[in-house]
Formats: C-alpha cells, sequence, structure tokens
C-alpha cells in the first residue's frame, strides 16, 4: 500500500494529487473518523485556499467525505487557522484542509486535522490509509452537505474579544501588510481596521497564482515589505505565507525579523501572562529557550511539523508551541499554527513599546541554512549513517540529526515534505553559523556523491 502522508497531510501536482486520490484519502478520514469518534455519522469541516486547483479538489473532498458515510460542513476560502479555530468552535469531529500553505502555486495539498485539534501526523496518517479501499456506504447512509458562511467573522469576532481594543483605538498603530495574495487577506486588514490601525495593503488580490511575491514569507520574497518600512512612518510591517499559518515582522526600522524570533516574541508575551511550558521543534533557536528559562519554565524538544508540535502542546498542557518558520500555536485559543492570531498579539504589544525595544528583550543568534537534493531513498540513508561521522557535540536524534555545542547547534534532517535534506546551524555570530553549516553541507554532499 502506498504512504501519502507526509509530515502534515498529502502533498503534490494536480498530476499526483488528484480528485480520483483526494476522494479516497477523505473517504478514509471519514471512515477513520467514525470509529475514532464511535459516531456513524461524524461530521467533518471542509475549508480550502485560493489555489487554482482548490475547487476542484474541494470537490472531490466534500464527494468522499460523503461516501465515507460522514457529514459535510463547507467552511469556504479562509486562512487555515481560522479554519482549525472553528473546528474548536463548533465542535465538529474533524477538518480537511485544501492548501499548499506556503508551497509553489503549481502544488496543493489536503491538510487533516482530528476533532481534538491535532493535525494529522505521518504515522496516523499510514492508519487512514488502511481505509483507502474501503468500499462506499450505502446509498441510505451517505452523509449530508451544508455551508456554512460565518467563518470568517466569527473568527475575527473571537480575536477581537481577547484584544484591548480602546488601546488600539487610541494608539492608531500605521501598519504594512503583506498577504501575498493568500487567504490573509480576508481576514487581517478588515480586523486591523476594525481596530482603528493605519493600513498599507501590499499583494492584496486574492490571487491562488501568487503574482505579487511567491508565497513563503522569507526575507527574499518579501523585501517590497521591507522597502516600504524603510520609508519610515510605520509602526510594524506584517507578511503572510499563503494559508497564513506562518508570519514574519519587519520592525519600525525596517530590520526584517526572522520567524524563530517572531516565535521567540510571542514566547515572552505569553509567559508575562500566563506560565506553563513550551514546546519547540528541533530546528528552531535558542532564544526561545532562553525566554523560557528567564520565566522559570520549560521547554519540550520535538520533531519538526505541525502534527508533532500539536500533540506535545495537547500532550503536556503546554501554554504555546511554535517552529522556526514563524508558526506559532496559542494554546487558550486553539492548536492551530495562527499567523494572524500571534500578529494581533505583537500588534498590541507595539501599542505600548516599539518592535525593536520588544525584540531588544530576547537573546540574538544568528542562523544559515541550505537544502540540498536527495532522492528519497538517499534521506533516510544518509541520516541514519550521519551519526557515525560525527566526532564532536551532544547528539539529539528526535528528527535527523541535531548536534548541541556550548553557544550553537546545527541540524541535518530530511524534509517530510520536499525531496531535500536540510542543514541549519545557529551560533552567537554569522560568520559561526555559517561556518558550522558549511562544515555539514559538506559532509551531506559528500555522502550524496557516494550514495
Amino acid at each position: 500500500m502506498p504512504n501519502y502522508f507526509g509530515t502534515n497531510g498529502v502533498r503534490g501536482k494536480f498530476d499526483e494529487l488528484t480528485v480520483e486520490l483526494a476522494a479516497k484519502l477523505c473517504k478514509a478520514f471519514a471512515f477513520w473518523t467514525a470509529l475514532k469518534v464511535q459516531k456513524t455519522n461524524p461530521s467533518l469541516l471542509i475549508a480550502r485556499d485560493m489555489r487554482l486547483t482548490g475547487t476542484a479538489l474541494t470537490q472531490a473532498s466534500i464527494a468522499g467525505v460523503l461516501s465515507g458515510g460522514a457529514n459535510a460542513i463547507e467552511i469556504g476560502i479562509c486562512p487555515s487557522p481560522t479554519a482549525e479555530w472553528m473546528l474548536k468552535h463548533t465542535q465538529a469531529d474533524g477538518l480537511i484542509i485544501v492548501t499548499a500553505s506556503h508551497n509553489p502555486p503549481e502544488w496543493n495539498a489536503l491538510k487533516f486535522v482530528a476533532g481534538n485539534g491535532v493535525s494529522v501526523s505521518r504515522e496516523t496518517g499510514h492508519e487512514i490509509e488502511k481505509y483507502l479501499e474501503h468500499p462506499p456506504v450505502n446509498w441510505n447512509e451517505i452523509g449530508k452537505h451544508t455551508v456554512r458562511t460565518d467563518t470568517i467573522d466569527s473568527y475575527i469576532a473571537a480575536i477581537l474579544s481577547r484584544l484591548n481594543v480602546p488601546k488600539f483605538k487610541k494608539r492608531k498603530l500605521r501598519l504594512a501588510l503583506d498577504p501575498g495574495n493568500g487567504t490573509s487577506t480576508l481576514v487581517a486588514p478588515k480586523l486591523f481596521a476594525a481596530l482603528g490601525c493605519q493600513l498599507t495593503v501590499l499583494n492584496s488580490q486574492l490571487d491562488g497564482t501568487f503574482p505579487g511575491r511567491n508565497s513563503e514569507p522569507i526575507r527574499d520574497n518579501v523585501s517590497d515589505l521591507i522597502a516600504l518600512m524603510r520609508e519610515g512612518g510605520f509602526d510594524m510591517g506584517v507578511a503572510w505565507d499563503g494559508d497564513a499559518d506562518r508570519v514574519v515582522y519587519v520592525d519600525e526600522k525596517g530590520e526584517w525579523v526572522v520567524g524563530d524570533r517572531v516565535f521567540a516574541l510571542s514566547a515572552m508575551l505569553m509567559l508575562q501572562k500566563r506560565k506553563g511550558k513550551i514546546v519547540n521543534t528541533v530546528s528552531t533557536s535558542r532564544a526561545v529557550e532562553d525566554v523560557a528559562k528567564e520565566s522559570g519554565v520549560q521547554t519540550i524538544y520535538v520533531g519538526v511539523g505541525a502534527p508533532y508540535i500539536s500533540e506535545a502542546v495537547l500532550r503536556e498542557n503546554a501554554v504555546m508551541g511554535g517552529e522556526e518558520v514563524g508558526g506559532v500555536i496559542w494554546s487558550d485559543f486553539s492548536l492551530a499554527k495562527d499567523g494572524i492570531y500571534s500578529a494581533a498579539m505583537a500588534a498590541q504589544a507595539v501599542c505600548d513599546k516599539p518592535l525593536s525595544h520588544l525584540l531588544s528583550q530576547i537573546p540574538l543568534y544568528y542562523n544559515s541554512k541550505c537544502k540540498l537534493p536527495a532522492k528519497p531513498e538517499q534521506k533516510g540513508k544518509i541520516i541514519s549513517n550521519l551519526p557515525k561521522m560525527v566526532k564532536a557535540g551532544k547528539l539529539d536524534l528526535t528528527d535527523g540529526v541535531r548536534i548541541n555545542f556550548e553557544d550553537s547547534w546545527a541540524i541535518i534532517r530530511a524534509s517530510g515534505t520536499e525531496n531535500y535534506i536540510r542543514v541549519f546551524a545557529e551560533a552567537k555570530t554569522p560568520r559561526e553559523a555559517e561556518k558550522l553549516m558549511l562544515f555539514y553541507k559538506k559532509k551531506v554532499e559528500s555522502m550524496l556523491r557516494s550514495s
């Protein structure tokens, strides 16, 4: 039986993730959910982003859910964290999101979320795959299809209820927003306008071809936002990926804020109000752990991927979880990586102090990253053989191979969604980080050549 599930759902181009496969996967998810929650007709929410293949894959997903005997509740085009909050709000039994998140426009994906809010991991996905060839239910047992139109308004209202709205309206923040033609354009401008913020919005047209910039909000892709912020007069710049589970900032001086520091800032703001464990991935900056130590709380390290973070947040009753790309879970709101809620919390803090001042309270590290093309069979072999070649540092094999030193670390891991081996390094200076990354990059390149 093929294994379709990766680190977070099933991804592929349209000739790989076809409508036929989407229907089968969603039918299997319906049967798996029914068994999990012990209901004959569980209710599954279905959301999507604006990608060109989204309509076809959504219709196929609905058909699959119905043929598996579950009820399909369509909640429309919205950010992934909005859909995941809606799962908690409606107490549905599960959620399917048709989105490829930060991937290029020719990609799409199905993300599955269980009723407890935990994203379906690769391991859980293999359980679901056992039902791929399960025959559909009888004609008179098919599920019901309904549509809800209150998703975005309900989500915005929920965020507003947690903010100090009078403080925002008095401060009148000037914000530069870059949704990158993604689904945050349906929510973020409306949310911040309701808070009395003065807005300049780049790439605001919802467009699944991403004409404004590439979806992933890395520094090179948000250069227009950085240039705008450097003109001056703005309090904060914010950019999201296609489905808004990732967020990055630009401070009032025009300095880009890497995703690790977005997470560290979020942790600092959370721990000022509520103490508790922080869940961090093994590829995320040590700055997060430093912030947690300052508040006297424990950091739990897990493998890379939203499912492993949300699983650990729920299991450990943690107040927050996150990762280096700017994905942050605020557990008192939902178990979703929520780039919009994160931006709202950061903006509320900026009402009192400049973003650069807030960030100055977080220990500064520098990182260097690269990714090397690798065939699926090469990835596993190299990661399993690499520990034997490491002669210094303390090894952590939670996900890939992480080598910890006193003031630095490096990690080599196989991507769970793409055919790459990723090499990250972090140190106290850019030169040290680059040197460490290049050292392990050369080791991996040598292993790739000989494999």
